[in-house]
């Protein structure tokens, strides 16, 4: 049975690990997962809101998620169509990166790296609102551009990813310092947790590398015992990147069962070897041999997993990879029961032999090819 999210925030908070990797399809409940967390976390903020420098020492976490876009919002200039500009409800972490550690540049060069070099973010100088030029020659300039969604979602990750840059950045400054750390002060003695949900849209598979990479490094600079990290996304290959990066031991799955609650699975290996499709096949045979539930689609399923096997390892047919003693009966035997165009004639149970084939030739591919034992572990 599964469990609320905030049994699962709990989970997560008992978690010992300095990065904990969580894989989940859109729509599970990652960002609720996200405000799950920092309910739990957050302490009470400073009694005296002029007090920006006291209300942010009083944090223990500091996350990114879809409801921090919401500090980010459009003044689309409606009544002349002419100057769009993106306009920033300031935070004590904003104020911070922006005014006191004067960071805009590296934002603007961030953003550039993640979208097009010649996209640019222009700040007002109280930063309080953005307007975006796209500058490629004399030629080819245009001011006031409405940027994507996609686009905006990168811009707002570069002032948040800033701010974590440069929070790690402190704290390592007063580790490295040791004895004569007592003449420096960090306004960020009590951050505790550091969460991240879905950072990736609209970006293509290179800068997603990128960025992936990015953080991974940031994160592995980080030297303090006490600051840990948690990040959510949907994307496979961002959560490859940094599982391999970070060289974690293993990640999470995130899903609902049947009644609605939620699991937190454990995973071991990236996603290529606990999330693909491939090993949903998997599954699928293995139960119908230890429960004696072959059919005939099974042999549908053994092929399937014989081509992609074929494929990764870079043969030229699935055959190839079949038993030696008896290559050609397996394929007639394989080809037949999966492509048979006779319907008429058809049933769904095998005969004994062929429920025997099917339990044979998933053997022989799990126990020869080292791709599927390595997905195993």
């Amino acid at each position: 049975m599964g469990k609320s999210l905030n049994k699962i925030a709990l989970d997560l908070k008992a978690n010992t690990s300095k990065v904990q990797l969580i894989y989940a399809f859109n729509g599970t409940g990652k960002t609720r997962l996200s405000k799950e967390f920092k309910a739990l976390i957050s302490t009470q903020l400073a009694t005296n809101e002029d007090d920006e420098q006291q209300e942010i020492s009083d944090r223990k976490i500091l996350y990114y998620n879809a409801f921090t876009e919401d500090l980010f919002y459009w003044d689309n200039d409606l009544n002349n169509d002419s100057e769009p500009k993106l306009k920033i409800h300031s935070n004590e972490f904003t104020k911070w990166i922006l005014e006191t550690q004067g960071q805009e540049a590296t934002i603007i060069q961030s953003f550039k790296n993640y979208t097009n070099e010649y996209l640019t973010p222009n700040f007002k100088s109280n930063y309080s609102e953005v307007i975006f030029s796209y500058n490629k020659s004399e030629d080819v300039k245009i001011d006031h551009i409405k940027i994507s969604k996609g686009e905006e979602s990168n811009f707002i990750w570069c002032v948040f990813y800033a701010i974590f840059k440069q929070i790690i950045e402190d704290l390592n400054e007063i580790i490295e310092a040791g004895d004569l750390a007592s003449d420096l002060t960090s306004q960020f003695d009590k951050l505790e947790y550091i969460y991240i949900d879905d950072p990736v849209t609209s970006l293509d598979e290179n800068h997603l590398i990128q960025l992936g990479v990015d953080l991974a490094t940031m994160i592995k600079k980080s030297k303090s015992d006490k600051l840990k990290f948690i990040i959510t996304t949907h994307n496979p290959l961002f959560y490859n990147v940094l599982y391999n990066e970070l060289k974690v031991k293993s990640g999470f799955f995130l899903d609902k069962d049947e009644d609605e609650g939620f699991v937190l699975d454990k995973r071991f290996g990236d996603s290529n070897k606990t999330f693909s499709y491939h090993l949903h096949l998997k599954r699928i045979i293995e139960n119908a041999i230890e429960n004696n539930q072959i059919e005939r689609f099974h042999f549908n399923l053994i092929r399937n997993l014989y081509e992609k096997t074929a494929n990764f390892l870079g043969y030229n047919g699935w055959a190839e990879i079949l038993p030696d003693d008896k290559k050609l009966y397996h394929t007639r035997i394989t080809n037949f029961t999966s492509h048979s165009t006779l319907s008429t004639e058809t049933i769904p149970d095998p005969t004994p032999e062929e429920k025997k084939v099917v339990e044979y030739l998933y053997n022989h591919l799990i126990d020869n090819y080292s791709y599927w034992k390595e997905a195993q572990r």
